[in-house]
């Protein structure tokens, strides 16, 4: 049996290249569970996978997709049967291990949750690792005991995966949210999502050494890193939350331990890839139940895997918002 798969490879020349290939099943990597993917998603981690960042994928030729949702084709597993719903994210997927980019993966049992009640496949990957790790930054604000009543909530980066998540789940349990978007354009959309303020990214940009600025937003989702996460960190309410799970901007982090000690304000790392089980299962079941969302149309839109190779790099270039679906089988 072969079938299309999307492969990154680097040629003697150091050229790299990503493009749509037929593997066979005996082809991919060792795992209990094979599945039979109905779609995975487009992360800025796959963009730099399809560009063979080496702080993404370690070994070449490589298929990248952290995530995929589909069904058991076979399985040693006993937890697992054929034709079981099933989704994967995170884990060492798209990363050392080959990703969702394929019409079929191979992974261990232990990485597989079965599709809870709720959602479909495609809701699945809709939410994807974005919308597990934006669920994952809202149960960090909610775990601190910052109350929607408390002041508005910052979301950094809202018009892609993780921001947009986040703004709407936020809006859904009733919180105010403020939206930092470089897309004054979209706008209307954030508004559709719930966002009751958009701020453009100049207004998380303090550049000074001031180990303090005005006390502005209760708790922060932040998606991007760098200077704005430096600003929005010191601007958090006494004893507010900051969920930080991006670097976009920049992996350095200029802060003093002021707002730690005289605002007790509290800084919270987000870790999908390593999520203990237990939690990851209570993350997918609230985004099937209470915290289920549903995003505008020109929110999500679907590509097959031969237009991934693009739209990775309008991503990692800031001009892609939303979520997108891949389609391994079109």
């Amino acid at each position: 049996m072969s079938f299309s798969c999307l492969m990154v490879r680097r040629d003697d020349l150091g050229d790299v290249s990503c493009d749509v290939e037929s593997i066979s099943a005996d082809d991919l990597p060792a795992g209990e569970v094979l599945i039979e993917v109905t779609c995975s998603s487009l992360n800025y981690k796959d963009a730099l996978a399809c560009q063979a960042n080496p702080g993404v994928v370690r070994d070449l030729p490589h298929v990248p997709g952290i995530d995929c949702a589909g069904h058991v084709v076979e399985s040693s597993s006993p937890d697992f049967r054929t034709g079981d719903a099933v989704i994967v994210t995170g884990y060492d997927l798209g990363a050392s291990h080959w990703g969702g980019y394929s019409a079929y993966v191979r992974v261990p049992a232990d990485w597989v949750v079965a599709l809870p009640a709720g959602l479909t496949l495609d809701e699945a990957m809709i939410y994807g690792t974005a919308g597990f790790t934006a669920a994952q930054c809202v149960a960090a604000i909610q775990h601190h005991g910052v109350e929607p009543d408390d002041g508005e909530v910052v979301v950094t980066g809202a018009t892609g995966g993780v921001g947009c998540l986040s703004v709407a789940i936020l809006a859904k349990l009733g919180y105010q949210v403020a939206a930092v978007t470089g897309k004054p354009e979209q706008a209307h959309l954030l508004g559709q999502l719930g966002a009751q303020r958009i701020l453009t990214r100049d207004e998380v940009a303090d550049t000074t050494d001031k180990p303090l600025l005005k006390s502005r937003w209760s708790a922060a989702v932040d998606t991007v890193g760098g200077n704005p996460l430096s600003t929005i960190f010191r601007s958090i309410h006494h004893r507010g939350c900051v969920a930080a799970c991006g670097l976009a901007a920049g992996h350095d982090l200029p802060l003093t331990v002021y707002p730690f000690i005289l605002r007790g304000v509290t800084l919270v790392g987000i870790d999908s890839a390593k999520c203990p089980h237990d939690v990851r299962l209570e993350i997918w079941r609230r985004l099937a139940s209470m915290w289920q969302i549903e995003l505008p149309k020109e929110f999500v839109q679907t590509i097959a895997l031969s237009e991934v190779t693009e739209k990775a790099s309008a991503m990692l270039s800031g001009k892609a918002f939303g979520r997108t679906l891949v389609r391994p089988t079109v």
